[in-house]
This record gives C-alpha cells, structure tokens and sequence, in this order.
C-alpha cells in the first residue's frame, strides 16, 4: 500500500508540475485545449496572468509532494504527504464546484485516493 501511495503521489506531483506549466508558460495555446469550451477563445491572452498565478499555486503543491520524498524521518514525511494531498483534494473540490464537474476527476480523485493509499499503510 505504501508503494502504491508513493507511486500516486508522484503521479500526482508530475500533474501539477503539467498544470504549472500549462497556466505559466502555454495558458494561450494548451490552456486553451485543456479548456475548450469553458472559456472564450478570445479570453486566454486577457486571463494569462491569472492564469500564470494559479499555475505557481499549483507548482507549490507539486514542490510539496516531491518534498516529501526527500525526508528522511517517516513520519514528518508522512505528515507532510497527508498536509498537500490534503491541500490537492480541497482544492480539486473547490475547483470541481466552482470551474468545472471534470476537476474532481482530474485532481481531487486522485489525491483522495492517495490519501486513502496513505492512511492505511500506517
């Protein structure tokens, strides 16, 4: 169980560092993908400095994650695991109510399944 959580919080992290750099760096054209539909196409270049601060939010969540791979007492690791997987399911809730049904997929589920992975390996 442990492994698999380890596995899902990398995966996790690798999903956020894709968000960061899709709302810093490409928000005008892979943004605009990610989001058809959601937005007006002609919105993305008025948007993409909003978009580049929820792009940072999101690589501080992913610089959480990886952190925790990086400590060598168990249990703060876990406890840092458990705080950003947290962060990540509150976030993809709020996301999922307020932008769109999709994000709970996409963020919220997986972290929550992490979390879950986590918590009974202990």
């Amino acid at each position: 169980m442990e492994i698999f959580a380890k596995i899902l919080i990398a995966v996790i992290a690798g999903e956020h560092l894709f968000i960061l750099w899709m709302e810093m760096f490409s928000w005008d054209k892979t943004g605009k993908k990610a989001f058809k539909g959601a937005l007006p196409d002609d919105m993305f270049i008025p948007t993409k400095g909003m978009a580049a601060n929820q792009g940072l939010y999101n690589g501080f969540l992913a610089a959480g994650l990886l952190w925790s791979f990086f400590i060598s007492d168990p249990q703060w690791s876990f406890n840092i695991s458990v705080f950003f997987l947290s962060c990540v399911v509150v976030a993809g809730l709020y996301g999922a109510v307020t932008a769109s049904g999709k994000i709970f997929f996409v963020q919220a589920l997986p972290a929550l399944l992490a979390l879950i992975f986590l918590l009974t390996s202990k």
